[in-house]
């Protein structure tokens, strides 16, 4: 699985996953000071055991049980995948950790990293990267668990087999956070950022601890601050040339496209607010270009057509807002305001008949519309003139 400890984690508190790619469930196993704890319960999924309830077991060959039909094969390859210089029931055991913990069994798989941690022990095995993330995925079990002690220790000795590694940083970091240690937990966050500036977790909880800092230490708070450590230049280096994963390269995408969706809904709020501004103070024109602007944004906003049809009304363009009021139409069939203002477009293009159409509609809509009432009465004045104009010009044969 390589040393997956180093990959920064996602925005919503990603530095809590497993180290590798498939981690497991929460049970208590001995801490990283070598102290023991007492487990939560016992029995393990080779045991058909689950969550305390001994799980049927089907026939030989494949025949049904007197409950039913056996239960379908579950796949345990991943238990034989390599890890690192792990030998084969090591790896196994920190395999199996990683599937408990992708499927919330925290206790089960600090278990099995336990085992596996003891098991190196007693084999002699010195493999920092193995031990650091070992330590580093059982420490991500017991932040999971609310265990913050437990958390910091595995974070430390993990940091210890491999200094400046990202995931025990920012795991401990978390684990100071919710122990209220908010000087121990900035300086974490802040190393995390001189090792890969694009951990969005670390900015959010270094902003948020500076207010609470600030509150509790006064305009001084920096000098009661522990000694932020400077990362080595080289450990920068080779953090920016790691390949990253599909995962990190996933969550960082994930981020790029949230952030740029707030700034376009920014930008497009000021944008219609603007536009709705300059149409009171009668600056038709450049209300007309912001609300361009916010149709290009967002193109199916049925309001920002009804509005520019209000600008090219009084600018006189009226095949414009026609055109603008037949795209609210298609957006929304039933809306009053674009059969209003196409209405006016009609009248402003000499199409009286259609003009006396949809301000009928109007009023079919909401029969309080006065201002329909009073322009159909208009309108249809025009009408029964131009009809007879029309027939006043009629040669006679």
């Amino acid at each position: 699985m390589g040393n997956a400890q180093e990959k920064p984690p996602g925005s919503g508190g990603g530095g809590a996953k497993s180290d590798q790619a498939t981690p497991g469930s929460r049970r208590r196993g001995r801490g990283p000071g070598g102290s023991a704890e007492k487990p939560r319960g016992k029995g393990s999924p080779e045991k058909g055991v689950a969550n305390g309830t001994q799980k049927e077991k089907s026939h030989p060959g494949g025949q049904e049980s007197r409950d039913g039909p056996p239960a379908p094969a579950v796949d345990t390859s991943y238990l034989d995948a390599p890890a690192g210089a792990l030998p084969p029931h090591l790896a196994r055991l920190k395999n199996e950790g990683n599937h408990l913990f992708k499927h919330g069994q925290f206790g089960d798989a600090v278990e099995k990293y336990s085992q596996a941690i003891d098991g190196c022990t007693d084999a002699g095995i010195d493999s920092p990267e193995d031990l650091g993330i070992l330590h580093s995925n059982r420490a991500a079990c017991y932040l999971k668990d609310g265990n913050s002690a437990d958390c910091i220790q595995d974070c430390t000795r993990a940091l210890e087999l491999q200094p400046y590694s990202l995931k025990p940083l920012l795991r401990r970091a978390m684990a100071y956070e919710s122990l209220e240690r908010y000087r121990k937990a900035y300086v974490d966050y802040k190393t995390v950022l001189q090792i890969d500036t694009g951990v969005q977790a670390a900015h959010d909880s270094v902003h948020r601890i500076t207010k609470m800092l600030i509150e509790q230490d006064g305009p001084q708070w920096r000098e009661k601050l522990p000694e932020i450590p400077v990362v080595p230049l080289s450990v920068q280096q080779h953090h920016r040339e790691k390949p990253v994963s599909a995962e990190v390269s996933q969550a960082r995408a994930a981020r790029a496209a949230q952030e740029e969706a707030r700034k376009q809904e920014t930008r497009f709020t000021a944008l219609k607010l603007e536009g709705n501004d300059l149409v009171k103070k009668g600056r038709f024109q450049e209300a007309l270009e912001k609300y361009s602007e916010c149709l290009k944004i967002k193109p199916n906003e049925c309001p920002l057509y009804t509005n520019r049809a209000i600008c090219f009304l009084k600018l006189n363009r009226h095949e414009e807002a026609k055109q603008d009021c037949d795209s609210a139409l298609q957006l929304e069939p039933l809306n009053k305001k674009a059969f209003y203002r196409r209405a006016l477009a009609y009248k402003g293009l000499q199409d009286y008949l259609s003009a006396s159409s949809d301000l009928q509609e109007v009023l079919q809509l909401d029969p309080n519309v006065h201002e329909a009432e009073q322009e159909l009465e208009v309108v249809t004045g025009l009408l029964r003139q131009s009809l007879m104009d029309s027939t006043a010009h009629t040669p006679r044969v």
